[in-house]
């Protein structure tokens, strides 16, 4: 009985510690993937605007994954 206890109660915390974690690090691959769009476009463009680029990035980005904001 008290084995079962024990694991229900680390079954919980960690469901509670994922849940955190997904919370602080969302957005990690989504800037990643956005700035190395925007490197890409440096690399391959004449005339290069930052604040252009990494919104077309970020809406191409967001349209192909579908994130719901």
């Amino acid at each position: 009985m008290k084995n079962k206890i024990i694991t229900i109660a680390f079954i919980a915390v960690a469901i509670i510690a994922l849940l955190l974690v997904r919370d602080k690090y969302s957005d990690y691959n989504l800037k990643k993937t956005v700035m190395a769009c925007t490197v890409a476009q440096q690399q391959t463009s004449e005339t290069f605007n930052f604040k252009k680029a990494k919104k077309h990035c970020e809406e191409k980005i967001k349209k192909n994954i579908k994130i719901s904001d």
